[in-house]
């Protein structure tokens, strides 16, 4: 009764941590990838009065004009994006799900980077495309020459997540342009996930310049509305309209209400949050280093350590017993050696985690 398409994805290994701490009692839960602040309140403010004005009908698909018209503003404004145009769309999960059907026919290939975000994978076999995965382990750099051999017939676009979840590397502009240069050697589609472009910590994020680019972002992370499920994507043609013409017949609309509050988070000040998350980077790496085997992170707000005997599953079944919750992983990657840890908690779980895992090594 149940069809292959659904036996294949697995439930999220992330969703699977979540039920476990539900069960304990008081985690030190260094497992959620979710910002640890509350909506702006400019934000709730401007939310409270979308409701009160009965702003909660369907909107245009393709979104708020205003809150659209000012994010490409912003795109040609400060990376010279100017052949696209803005959507919103209902969380990033949504906007990828969009591009893998209009690219994507069955048996046909994306490139996701391993590590990856879990959906990267399990969308494609939502729709019977094959993820094929392009290594960049230890360092977590994409090389061109791992690339080069795995491009097929059948290989129709790239993911490039920047910064990374799960391992918080941001790229910078010259491995950004290698990358662009060999989509368009290739014939490829970049999908562009820069959900965590606001947590960049050493350097300027970027955004590349390439024809074939869907953007990626949304206000989840940076404006601390994960629940609101509020993203945006930026595509030229004819990718735009093929992708607003799906929306229709699946997800309908961004949230009303999200759509008529969220453009006041575009002019919020960020720089006091993203100190305090710099503060927990540099926190987290001092607390391991020396300790454990691990690529600093440039952004996001994870980092991904070698699990201590090579085995992530049973070194976080000892976080476990500990009391700590991280996440294993093989959640996200074909292999089991590495562990994610959220730095995205207070000062003092951090402080507790760094305890339990110095001990634990």
């Amino acid at each position: 009764m149940i069809s292959n398409r659904a036996k294949k994805v697995d439930s999220s290994g992330i969703r699977k941590v979540f039920d476990l701490a539900a069960k304990l009692k008081s985690p030190i839960n260094l497992s959620i990838g979710q910002p640890n602040f509350p909506a702006f309140d400019v934000v709730k403010q401007k939310a409270i009065e979308a409701i009160n004005d009965n702003k909660s009908y369907y909107t245009p698909t393709q979104g708020n004009p205003e809150l659209c018209e000012e994010i490409s503003n912003r795109y040609r404004r400060n990376y010279n994006i100017s052949n696209s145009k803005t959507f919103l769309t209902s969380g990033v999960s949504a906007g990828l799900f969009l591009s893998y059907s209009i690219l994507l026919d069955p048996g046909d290939e994306v490139l996701i980077p391993d590590p990856f975000f879990c959906m990267y994978r399990d969308l494609a076999y939502m729709i019977n495309a094959e993820p094929v995965y392009y290594d960049t382990y230890p360092d977590f750099i994409p090389k061109i020459e791992n690339l080069e051999s795995l491009v097929t017939a059948r290989t129709k676009a790239i993911v490039i997540n920047s910064p990374s979840n799960p391992t918080g590397y941001a790229l910078n502009s010259k491995q950004l342009e290698d990358l662009m240069a060999f989509a368009k050697a290739k014939n490829l589609v970049v999908i562009y996930d820069e959900i965590y472009s606001e947590f960049v910590y050493d350097i300027d994020h970027v955004v590349p310049s390439f024809d074939n680019l869907i953007i990626l972002n949304g206000f989840s992370k940076s404006a601390g509305v994960p629940g609101w499920r509020m993203a945006y994507v930026l595509a030229p043609e004819p990718f735009y309209s093929e992708m607003l013409k799906l929306q229709q017949y699946t997800f309908v609309c961004a949230n009303s209400i999200g759509q008529n509050s969220l453009i006041a988070a575009l002019d919020y000040d960020f720089s006091e949050h993203l100190a305090s998350y710099k503060s927990k980077r540099d926190l987290i790496v001092e607390g391991l280093s020396g300790k454990y085997h691990f690529v600093a992170p440039g952004g996001a707000f994870y980092v991904f350590p070698e699990a201590p005997g090579g085995e992530a599953n049973s070194f976080v079944e000892k976080c476990v017993e500990n009391n700590l919750l991280v996440v294993p992983g093989n959640v996200f990657s074909t292999k089991d050696t590495h562990f994610r840890i959220s730095f995205s908690a207070s000062m003092e779980t951090l402080e507790q985690g760094i305890e339990v895992l110095r001990k634990l090594v």
